[in-house]
C-alpha cells in the first residue's frame, strides 16, 4: 500500500512536470508569433514613389516613422516606381514576392492607367490578379483607391473610381476607398503638374491609407 502511494506521488510530480513543460512551450511559442516582425510591401506609381519631392517626405516614410514611434515590429519595403502601370506591377509582382516574402501586401496603382485612357477591363484584371498572387504567396492585401479627372468623360472617370470597391468586395480584401481625399480638391497641395501632391500633403495621404492598413498590421 505503502509502494502504491509513493508510485501515485511519484506520477503525479511527473504530471505536474508535464503540465509546466507544456505551458512553458505554449507560451514561448505564442510570444514569438506575436513579436514576430511583418514585413510590408508597398507596390505603387509615383504617389508612392515620392516623385518630385525630397526622400523620406512621402507617405511611405511617413508610414515607417509612424510604425517606430508606435513600436511596430515591421519593415516596410517600398518597391514603387514613377510611371508604373498596373500590368507592369502585375508583371514585377512574383519577384518581389519571392524577395521580400512580404505579410502584407499594398497595391497602390491605377492611376496611370487612367491617365493614359487604358481599358478600365484590363486594369480590373491586372489588380484582381495581383490580388490572387499575393494570397497564394501567403500575404494579406491593402487595395488603395484612386479617382481620375473626367478627361476621357465621365462615364469612363466612373467606371474607374468603382472598379476598387468592386474588386474589394469581389476578392474580399480591404480597401482604402480614396487616398487623395481631401488632397485632390486643393490646388495648393500639389506640385506644378497639378498630378504629383507637395510633400504637405502626404501626411493627409498617410491618414487616408492608415486606418484599412492598421487591422492588417494587428492580425496574426
Amino acid at each position: 500500500m505503502v509502494e502504491m502511494r509513493s508510485l501515485l506521488q511519484r506520477m503525479d510530480v511527473n504530471f505536474k512536470n508535464l503540465f509546466h513543460f507544456f505551458a512553458l512551450l505554449v507560451l514561448a511559442v505564442s510570444a514569438n508569433a506575436y513579436s514576430a516582425p511583418k514585413t510590408l510591401l508597398v507596390v505603387g506609381d509615383s504617389l508612392s514613389a515620392e516623385y518630385g519631392i525630397a526622400r523620406g517626405a512621402g507617405w511611405v516614410s511617413l508610414l515607417e516613422r509612424k510604425l517606430a514611434e508606435r513600436r511596430t515590429d515591421a519593415r516596410v519595403v517600398n518597391a514603387s516606381i514613377s510611371g508604373e502601370t498596373t500590368s507592369g506591377g502585375r508583371t514585377r509582382l512574383p519577384a518581389l514576392l519571392t524577395k521580400h516574402k512580404p505579410d502584407i501586401v499594398v497595391i497602390e496603382l491605377g492611376a496611370n492607367d487612367g491617365l493614359r485612357g487604358l481599358p478600365v477591363a484590363a486594369a480590373d484584371a491586372n489588380l484582381r490578379a495581383m490580388v490572387d498572387t499575393a494570397r497564394k504567396a501567403e500575404a494579406q492585401v491593402l487595395l488603395v483607391g484612386m479617382r481620375i479627372p473626367p478627361n476621357y468623360g465621365r462615364d469612363y472617370a466612373d467606371k474607374f473610381s468603382a472598379m476598387y470597391g468592386r474588386i474589394s468586395r469581389d476578392e474580399k480584401v480591404a480597401l482604402a476607398p480614396f487616398m487623395l481625399d481631401g488632397v485632390a480638391d486643393k490646388a495648393d497641395l500639389f506640385q506644378a503638374d497639378r498630378l504629383h501632391p507637395l510633400a504637405s500633403a502626404h501626411p493627409a495621404i498617410l491618414n487616408n491609407i492608415w486606418p484599412s492598413l492598421a487591422p492588417l498590421l494587428k492580425a496574426k
